[in-house]
């Protein structure tokens, strides 16, 4: 009983360690916060002061040694590229065994991008290939669905006319043997009453 009491108090005093720790360390994120926009503050009002304290001579002088710096610092730099291009050169051609190498280099790199030109070339031609071959493959089988269904429906139109020719014939004909029958049997009568 005593060692959960003893727990307890443990983890309690562990829970209330840990929240000090976290509330401390916010704290001191905190001043340093502050602490660091009292710094920048005081900068920029040292530096505004400085600014106000100079003299318009002061200012020129700054201008006139700002316009002389600026293209020197530009022409070294620009030499400082001529120079480190130009010894990059020396090192690669020095000897004509380099000069050898430097050309095989170049070829290869030339023959890499040959190869993969026609190797798209190549890839385009089939894909193109494949899709004419695809749309004329659906083409003729779209006319052919289309002629067979013209070709059925024209067979059924022909039995149908036929069949309708047929019974007009046969009615036709049953009318012809109608009347066939009809004016013999007028004549019988006419004859028997004459």
């Amino acid at each position: 009983m005593a060692t959960t009491a003893t727990t307890t108090r443990k983890t309690t005093t562990t829970k209330r360690s840990t929240a000090a720790k976290k509330a401390a360390a916010t704290r001191s994120r905190n001043q340093a916060a502050t602490a660091r926009r009292r710094t920048a503050a005081a900068k920029k009002a040292a530096a505004t002061r400085a600014e106000n304290a100079r003299t318009p001579v002061d200012r020129a002088v700054e201008y006139a040694e700002k316009a002389v710096l600026v293209p020197v610092g530009a022409v070294l730099i620009a030499r400082e590229n001529v120079v480190s291009t130009v010894e990059e050169l020396r090192t690669s051609y020095s000897t004509p065994e380099k000069a050898q190498r430097e050309l095989r280099r170049f070829e290869r790199r030339g023959t890499t991008a040959r190869n993969r030109f026609e190797r798209d070339v190549r890839k385009t031609r089939t894909r193109v290939e494949r899709e004419l071959r695809q749309r004329r493959t659906r083409a003729q089988r779209l006319l052919k669905q289309n002629r067979t269904r013209v070709e059925r429906e024209l067979k059924q139109r022909v039995k149908s006319v036929d069949l309708a020719q047929a019974r007009v014939e046969n009615v036709l004909q049953g009318g012809i043997t109608t009347a066939t029958q009809l004016s013999t049997e007028i004549q019988k009568r006419i004859a028997s009453v004459a």
